[in-house]
This record gives structure tokens, C-alpha cells and sequence, in this order.
């Protein structure tokens, strides 16, 4: 009878516990994919080596200076380590450049979410004055047909195209390759079932993590990327003055939403938040607890969530250097010192 009792009472205690640590986690957040792609954004070999090479061409702004690869360095874990970014004429952009890495399922691009794939985000940047300032499209694509090597790779990546040097063919192929730049981690062998991936002190960041509210907007397979959420959502954020996705959509009720970013290698992808006004991460946590959950997090709450989302650093895909850049033409224009 007591040896009944005892069992009674443990199952209705570990009722009462409800789910554990590693069944919350699965609930919550999904191991990454291998790759991003989609049916309209197939990822084909011949593409991704071509959108490889238009990544890292300097060719495609205005004075031939600035890649994607300038702002979005793929050794730096997608980032250039800048609260802003210098583009032409070392220009500053408006906001923080975000990680280019696991961004293949954001539901939309940018921090207002103006471009709805990475397609279209690629297209963004190189006619922006700001940034690699190319006069127009025509612009852009006159300097790839002046470089002999491209036309055969853009036949290959786009077959029984009869002019596949096309704007849009340079975002699809750009797009391509980006949606191959995926990082895992340890955190993916955990949700996969290796329950031995994170340390103690590891696990005990996340059950902290959890239970502070962080998932109500860090979720899903890129914890993050995946919802727009107000900044000051529980407590007003001083002196913001950049309104968010008011830009893109002009209405009243987006004004100081952002997309939530993605917590993915956030010890390497600093400094923090849309302007890159936060320098630490023992800042963001901070800043994070105060105005969006509306709570002051003690010292080793921060430090333990911490110890949690460095779990979170990926590995880098094998080759992030440059590649050779094809061969100018005779007809390349020249750069454009204006």
C-alpha cells in the first residue's frame, strides 16, 4: 500500500511539474533547415555560385568600393561589427545592418520589413544613394554584361533564357546564395534530442530565458525573425524617433514596430537594436527586460540568459572569403568618384 502511495504521489508531482525543459524547448523554438529553399527560390548550384560572386563584387556600386559583403561580412558572422554601416562616399546609413545569416525564413527583410524576400532585399541596397548607389537598374546590369565571364554563368544558373542577364536574374541568383547561409549550433543538437549538447549552465539560461517572457518574440527555428513587435512595447523607449514600420506601411499602428531579429549568433552580431545604440549584450538583455517585458532583470538573470543565447553561435559555412572576381572587360564602366 505505501509502495502504491508513493507512486501515486510521484506521478501527480511530476504532473504538477508540467512539461520539462526539453519538451518546452521543442515546442517553442525548430532545429535550422539545411538551406532556404523555395519553390519560387529554388537553390541551384549553378545560382548559388553565381550569387556568390555578385555578393562580394565591388563592381555593382557606383564607385566600385561597396558589396553586399561590405556591410554583411560573412567572416563576421554576417555583420560589419558598425552601429551604422559606411556606404558610398563612407556615407552612413540609418540603421544597424543586420546578420545576412539564417535570414531565409524571415517572414519579410530590412527592420521595417519593406522587402518581402531575399530576393527583393538584395535589389534594395544598390540603388540606394546611401548605400552602393548605383544610378539604376540599367546601370547595374550594363556593368555586368561588360564583364565577359558573367554571361556564361547567368546562362547556366537561368537555362533557355535568351537575355539572362536581367535585373531581376542579379537578385534571384544573389538571393540564391544567401539562402544557403545557414549556421547551426550546438542549440540544434539539443532540440534534435541530444540532451547532453548545452551544459548545465546552459540549460539553466534557457529555463530562465523561458520563463522571463523572451519567447513571447524570440521563437521558432531563428528565435526571432518571425513577427514585427513595437519597441517600448510595456514601457516607453526615451528620444526613439525612428518609427519603424510606419516607413514602409504609413500606417498609424505600425509606428515604432520593428521586426524582431533573429537571436542566432548574438554574441557575434552586435551592437544591438535598429540604431546599434547598444554596444553590449549585457545591455540588450537589460534594455530588453526593461521596456518590452516590463521587468528589472537582477545581475545573474542577465548573466545566466547570456550564457543561454552564447549557445546560440553557429558554425560559419567552410569558405567565407572573397572569391576571384571575374575579369573587367574592355567596355566596364569605370567607377564614379560623384
Amino acid at each position: 500500500m505505501r509502495s502504491l502511495l508513493v507512486a501515486v504521489v510521484t506521478v501527480s508531482t511530476a504532473a504538477l511539474a508540467g512539461p520539462s525543459l526539453e519538451e518546452q524547448a521543442k515546442a517553442l523554438f525548430k532545429p535550422l533547415p539545411k538551406d532556404y529553399e523555395t519553390k519560387d527560390a529554388p537553390v541551384m548550384k549553378e545560382r548559388v555560385a553565381l550569387g556568390r560572386l555578385l555578393y562580394f563584387d565591388v563592381r555593382l556600386s557606383k564607385n566600385h568600393d561597396v558589396s553586399c559583403n561590405s556591410c554583411h561580412d560573412l567572416a563576421k558572422f554576417g555583420v560589419d561589427g558598425e552601429a551604422l554601416s559606411s556606404g558610398h562616399k563612407k556615407q552612413k546609413g540609418s540603421r544597424n545592418s543586420p546578420t545576412v545569416y539564417n535570414a531565409g525564413n524571415h517572414l519579410a527583410q530590412f527592420w521595417d520589413g519593406r522587402a518581402p524576400t531575399l530576393e527583393e532585399q538584395a535589389k534594395g541596397p544598390i540603388l540606394n544613394p546611401v548605400e552602393m548607389a548605383m544610378k539604376d537598374e540599367a546601370s547595374a546590369v550594363a556593368v555586368l554584361e561588360s564583364v565577359p565571364g558573367y554571361l556564361p554563368l547567368f546562362k547556366k544558373a537561368f537555362p533557355g533564357q535568351d537575355k539572362p542577364i536581367t535585373w531581376d536574374n542579379l537578385a534571384r541568383a544573389i538571393g540564391a546564395f544567401e539562402r544557403t547561409l545557414v549556421t547551426p549550433s550546438r542549440f540544434d543538437r539539443y532540440l534534435a534530442g541530444d540532451a547532453k549538447a548545452l551544459t548545465d549552465a546552459e540549460k539553466a539560461g534557457l529555463e530562465k530565458f523561458v520563463s522571463a517572457g523572451c519567447t513571447a518574440c524570440h521563437l521558432g527555428e531563428g528565435l526571432g525573425g518571425g513577427m514585427y513587435q513595437k519597441l517600448g512595447l510595456v514601457k516607453a523607449v526615451p528620444n526613439l524617433k525612428d518609427t519603424g514600420r510606419f516607413d514602409a506601411t504609413k500606417k498609424d499602428a505600425d509606428k515604432f514596430f520593428f521586426k524582431v531579429p533573429t537571436l542566432r549568433n548574438i554574441e557575434k552580431t552586435g551592437p544591438y537594436l535598429h540604431d546599434g545604440s547598444l554596444k553590449t549584450l549585457e545591455e540588450a538583455v537589460t534594455f530588453m527586460g526593461t521596456y518590452q517585458l516590463g521587468k528589472d532583470l537582477k545581475k545573474e538573470e542577465v548573466d545566466s540568459i547570456i550564457v543561454f543565447l552564447k549557445a546560440l553561435t553557429g558554425e560559419l559555412p567552410k569558405d567565407v572569403k572573397a572569391p576571384k572576381p571575374l575579369a573587367s572587360g574592355k567596355t566596364t564602366p569605370k567607377a564614379d568618384p560623384t
